[in-house]
């Protein structure tokens, strides 16, 4: 009886419609996707292979060391670490899917920090687009990362490309929501002050507000970036290749050793690169 109560209308084909959907935006804009697939794969490949890849290992790993030495204010803990990190994991025949890995994280995360720094900046200055992007941004952080993977794979096939593009949706939001924060919590006066001086709205947006909400920005950043690499094993599950794939393959083979070394080299990449970019905040205040 109270069963029949629940069953007054017919079941509502979400699922279906979802897939209609999906299908005629692969359709409609497939002039679009089929370019961005192919050329900005060719780039990541680019930026990996003949980029990263052509820097020899031992260049490469004193670079990283010399940028942590120095953001880390002259103090040797952070490149000591720097060193050894990065080259237990040369030393365990993973440097190319390190590589790799750098690749979708870095071009994840600057195209999450050029796209979610203007939204952040519209939402900070109209109630009107902060009330209609707050509950995308909701959506985009609580569902499932899994779920990205659905229209990545509908939109771009399976590789690198639909990999940036999960993280990208995924990565995102902390920028977005950091902008905002840190430009509405600028003080009053400050914004008082300029306009007694006649500053227009661009000369109060990067003269005042940016540079005193930085530290807050920063704080985004440094989220997305990890966010973005914590959406590498996942990002493999579409041919993403990189130490994800490796952790999956493990996985896949129940292979602990492997698994675990890829895995550690993760944990290495993601403490260097949260290290570095808190570290440069710090510097900055």
């Amino acid at each position: 009886m109270l069963n029949s109560l629940l069953d007054f209308a017919p079941r509502i084909p979400i699922a279906e419609g979802t897939e209609w959907l999906t299908d005629k935006i692969t359709d409609v804009f497939s002039f679009l996707f089929d370019p961005i697939n192919k050329y900005f794969g060719n780039f990541m490949d680019f930026v990996a292979d003949d980029v990263l890849m052509a820097i020899p290992p031992f260049i490469f790993i004193l670079i990283i060391a010399v940028i942590a030495f120095f953001v880390s204010g002259k103090k040797f803990g952070l490149a000591t670490f720097s060193i050894v990190g990065l080259w237990l994991i040369y030393n365990q025949g993973h440097w190319d899917n390190l590589m790799n890995t750098v690749t979708l994280v870095l071009l994840a995360s600057i195209l999450s920090v050029i796209i979610g720094v203007p939204i952040g900046i519209l939402m900070s200055k109209s109630k009107t687009a902060n009330g209609i992007i707050t509950p995308i941004l909701d959506f985009m952080q609580t569902m499932p990362a899994f779920v990205y993977l659905i229209p990545a794979v509908a939109f771009f096939g399976i590789g690198m490309v639909p990999g940036v593009f999960a993280s990208l949706i995924f990565a995102t939001p902390p920028t977005v929501r950091f902008t905002n924060l840190g430009i509405r919590q600028v003080s009053e006066e400050l914004v008082e002050a300029a306009d007694a001086f006649g500053s227009t709205g661009a000369q109060k947006l990067f003269k005042v507000e940016l540079p005193m909400a930085k530290s807050t920005i920063m704080a985004g950043i440094n989220q997305t970036v990890m966010l973005a690499l914590s959406m590498v094993v996942i990002a493999s599950m579409i041919g993403a290749p990189g130490l994800g794939r490796e952790v999956l393959s493990s996985l896949q083979r129940a292979q602990v050793g492997t698994g675990f070394v890829a895995g550690l080299g993760i944990v290495i990449l993601a403490i260097i690169i949260d290290r570095i970019t808190q570290s440069m905040n710090k510097k900055k205040d």
